[in-house]
């Protein structure tokens, strides 16, 4: 999946966190999140001086990005509960994007089928 593929993908799917998600799909969104982050910071420094556009992006991506990260964890055959493993310092987060970073489980799962 493409880079433009994947925000499509993931703006559509906004609010759906059921079914499965690529490892492309969600590390492009989150590059494309960290992308406007980023001009949303340079935008609000040069305007106003302080973070209102960022603020407003952050909003906006939340409810995309949640449902992108439970449809990750579908594709690795966990709950979408495990996102909460974020809470615990450190380990929680290590352990998190490892879990982002590995490759799903080949076949229908008990989340749906293999994502294409």
């Amino acid at each position: 999946m493409g880079f433009q593929a994947a925000i499509a993908a993931c703006l559509s799917k906004y609010v759906i966190f059921h079914g499965r998600a690529l490892r492309s799909e969600y590390w492009y969104f989150a590059l494309f999140m960290f992308i406007v982050d980023i001009v949303a910071y340079a935008l609000d420094m040069g305007l106003f001086g302080r973070p209102i556009l960022n603020s407003l992006a952050s909003l906006a991506f939340i409810l995309p990005s949640l449902a992108v990260s439970v449809r990750r964890l579908h594709d690795t055959d966990r709950s979408g509960w495990w996102i909460f493993i974020n809470l615990i310092p450190l380990i929680g987060v290590i352990l998190y994007i490892v879990w982002m970073c590995t490759k799903g489980t080949a076949g229908a799962n008990r989340f749906g089928e293999e994502p294409t």
